[in-house]
């Protein structure tokens, strides 16, 4: 998998612009041209980089509010045109091909996790462009590098040096992935809060209502490998959900110590849980999930 494509146009459009302006200044040093959008257009421009707003390339200009800014042919047929079989298309349509989009989306867990979001901010911090971009280019992986994550900025600058601006489709094929896995956790999110608001409808009884949706969508990432499995011949991984904060073994931190096992984890989560009935300082011993022993105090010397 070492088919190369060189960068030559990216598109950047992001929410969250934490160290776009450094990936933007990285790209434009190695000749690539940028086209953005919006805030991050302007951004970019009051840093002094040579960008093209998009709609100066479409011809047409973003429109209600900024709810339709990249729904356009010339943004999705330069991401999905397939090089050297639509060129053709492409040059007859003024369509210029895009080589890297660099796209992360609106907030929406931050905006529904805030106290008093009501149902029209969650509305308007549903993005249509963007995933729409993001699906678009991890389709044509092939041909298109897509970035969602910022994480990823440096890595692909040095690949990037290391094959002549171009990028690997290796790369790409992991870069594609991150960006279903993405967008599958983004409508996931949607999903289950518009679900949680369900009113009871046919058999389902009122008391349910709002507390148990139709559908519940979960979605997990990989914290750690674990050291084995329940058993020491068996292999394991650690799987936590994003954004949650509450106290917890997915949101520790191990200080020292070897790599966990699943008997840890486990033993770890069962005790946690138990102290955490008690107001007062207590201590619990666990073995194989069952508390063995647990005690509490009026101090915690």
């Amino acid at each position: 998998m070492q088919q190369r494509r060189p960068v030559r146009r990216a598109l950047l459009s992001v929410s969250d612009k934490a160290g776009i302006v450094e990936f933007a200044q990285a790209l434009s040093a190695r000749g690539v041209e940028l086209l953005s959008t919006g805030g991050t257009a302007r951004l970019l421009a009051d840093k002094g980089l040579p960008v093209t707003e998009v709609s100066d390339y479409t011809g047409f200009p973003e429109m209600m509010d900024g709810r339709v800014k990249t729904l356009h042919p010339k943004v999705h047929g330069g991401i999905l045109g397939r090089r050297g079989q639509d060129d053709g298309i492409m040059q007859q349509h003024g369509i210029a091909p895009i080589d890297m989009v660099v796209v992360n989306l609106y907030p929406f867990a931050q905006t529904v996790a805030r106290e008093g979001c009501s149902l029209e901010d969650a509305v308007e911090n549903i993005d249509i462009g963007g995933p729409t971009m993001v699906r678009s280019a991890a389709k044509n992986h092939k041909d298109v590098a897509i970035v969602v994550k910022s994480s990823d900025y440096d890595a692909i600058i040095n690949e990037m040096d290391a094959n002549e601006g171009s990028l690997t489709l290796a790369t790409r094929f992991d870069l594609a992935i991150k960006a279903f896995e993405h967008t599958a956790a983004y409508d996931s999110m949607i999903a289950n809060y518009f679900g949680s608001m369900v009113p009871a409808y046919h058999g389902e009884s009122k008391e349910a209502a709002g507390r148990f949706p139709r559908t519940l969508n979960l979605n997990f990432i990989k914290k750690q490998d674990m050291r084995y499995g329940e058993n020491s011949h068996q292999q394991a991984a650690f799987y936590i959900e994003e954004n949650v904060k509450e106290a917890s073994v997915a949101t520790a931190t191990q200080l020292q110590g070897k790599a966990l096992s699943y008997n840890n984890i486990a033993d770890t989560d069962a005790a946690l849980e138990c102290v955490k009935e008690f107001n007062e300082p207590a201590c619990v011993i666990v073995k194989h999930a069952n508390p063995c022993g647990v005690a509490v105090s009026d101090s915690d010397s």
